[in-house]
């Protein structure tokens, strides 16, 4: 009743709720809004206002309206058209317009059209991703942009209802949190001139925060502070990398969620990441049928063109099928290696990257994981300190850290996270180990102090999560504007 009350109120319903209730109010005169996507016949307007991916059909009659408004109805023109509700008697869509009256509100000269993507045929992602302004109004663009939103309410949805507080971190920080050094520098100082110490180097305590700053990696170590207070908190927003990447898995800008618990153990905090992913399946499975429906088709079309060796077992409404109805698969970092060199693969050789313990596992490693020996998503865990981070608690063994990684089908890591170390003294060491200086992490440090408790979480990064939900292949592709090496155009 909420939905019908609304649509009658608002006399320009959305696209969306039209094609899903119109029905029920044929005889009403409503106002549409939107885009022109074809014009046929000097009759038949499909109209298009991206609430949905469905167009909704306005019919015109020739005669009753002059030509310079028929002229400049066409491809990409927005309108504004109001007219009665009626059955519609071909097929498509059980309802549609008879159109009283056409306001043009922002005119498509047809010689502009033809030269960007609203022509009526399919462009490749590469020259989409040239056309960022315009790639919105594509069919694909529209569907992966509305899940990216459902699976940003789905998470901050989750988290709510599960008591945990949305924390807000520094988005320029003075630590580097993962201690790999790829940052970019904020700074108020003249680049041509900027005012050197005695030993030649940049003396950054002219600038504007006293101290050299950067955009951060990530804000876990600060919502370590929260969750020791709060409990349960997570962090959602940008993250950055200076990292010279040009692969289809990596961004200089993007977005992480990164829920802490107080409290937790690794084991806790496996359990919290394999809810959490099977509920943003869930939700997108429920909420974007449309959208993944039109996704999943053009994946199939995609698939039929290549090799039968190089095509994927699943589709993609499958692949989420799968995360939620499987068990997520648990296993020790030594564990896999064993299973990698005991593999076919890696007997015959067709490993790109060598297998030994220590490594940095390849994704081609983890797709196999996933893929091949356990189908089904997998959690590695405890992996050789010398390669994860110094926060990461040390195990007994001396070699390895409470670390996991959740691994995901077509897409390899997903997911890492860690318990966190909560004991002063091993922590210090750590940094001694890694080169960090205990003055720049003073205050991580005094948490160790007073009320120290076990504590663990993770990070998710969106575009990953997107990339899965959407079958998208390219990283670039499932953020607005994406930010490479070379690129930041829009």
């Amino acid at each position: 009743m909420l939905k019908i009350a609304i649509f009658v109120d608002m006399k320009t319903p959305s696209i969306k709720a039209l094609l899903a209730e119109g029905s029920q109010h044929i005889g009403s005169t409503i106002t549409l809004t939107g885009w022109v996507r074809a014009f046929r016949s000097n009759r038949f307007i499909q109209i298009n206002d991206g609430s949905c991916q469905g167009n909704f059909q306005a019919v015109i009659d020739y005669s009753r309206f002059p030509e310079e408004v028929l002229r400049g109805i066409s491809t990409g023109a927005a309108l504004s058209i109001t007219g009665a509700l009626v059955a519609s008697i071909g097929s498509g869509q059980s309802i549609e317009m008879e159109v009283q009256s056409i306001e043009i509100i922002g005119a498509a000269p047809v010689d502009d059209v033809q030269k960007t993507v609203m022509q009526p045929k399919r462009h490749s992602l590469e020259f989409l991703r040239e056309q960022a302004h315009f790639r919105f109004r594509t069919n694909t663009f529209g569907a992966v942009f509305r899940i990216r939103h459902a699976v940003s309410f789905a998470i901050h949805q989750y988290f709510n209802d599960n008591g945990f507080f949305y924390l807000n971190t520094p988005i320029i920080t003075g630590s580097d949190a993962e201690g790999a050094g790829e940052m970019f520098r904020v700074t108020t100082l003249d680049a041509s001139r900027p005012p050197l110490k005695e030993n030649g180097e940049i003396d950054y305590g002219q600038d504007f925060f006293g101290k050299a700053v950067n955009l951060t990696v990530s804000g876990q170590l600060e919502a370590e502070l929260a969750a020791l207070a709060l409990g349960k908190v997570y962090t959602f927003g940008p993250t950055f990398r200076a990292e010279n990447s040009n692969t289809s898995r990596h961004l200089a800008e993007f977005w992480m969620i990164e829920p802490e618990v107080a409290f937790n153990t690794l084991h806790d905090n496996m359990d919290l990441a394999e809810d959490f992913l099977k509920h943003l399946c869930r939700y997108v499975l429920v909420h974007c049928q449309e959208d993944l429906r039109f996704l999943n088709d053009r994946e199939a079309q995609e698939q039929a063109q290549k090799p039968q060796h190089e095509r994927s077992e699943l589709g993609l409404l499958d692949r989420l099928q799968f995360v939620i109805d499987n068990p997520f698969k648990r296993l020790t970092y030594t564990e896999a290696i064993e299973v990698l060199k005991n593999s076919t693969p890696y007997k015959k050789k067709k490993f790109q990257y060598d297998v030994a313990w220590g490594i940095d596992l390849q994704s081609e490693h983890e797709r196999f994981l996933v893929e091949k020996e356990f189908k089904c998503p997998v959690i590695l865990t405890d992996y050789p300190a010398e390669i994860k981070a110094f926060y990461m608690r040390s195990n007994d063994d001396g070699k390895t850290v409470a670390a996991m990684d959740v691994l995901f089908p077509g897409i390899g890591e997903i997911v890492g996270g860690s318990q966190r170390e909560e004991r002063l003294s091993v922590l210090e060491q750590k940094l001694a180990q890694f080169g960090i200086p205990e003055e720049e992490l003073w205050w991580y440090l005094e948490t160790r102090k007073i009320g120290s408790v076990p504590h663990a979480g993770f990070g998710l990064g969106l575009e990953r999560m997107v990339m899965f939900v959407t079958g998208m292949s390219n990283i670039r592709d499932v953020i607005p504007f994406p930010r490479t090496p070379l690129n930041a155009s829009f």
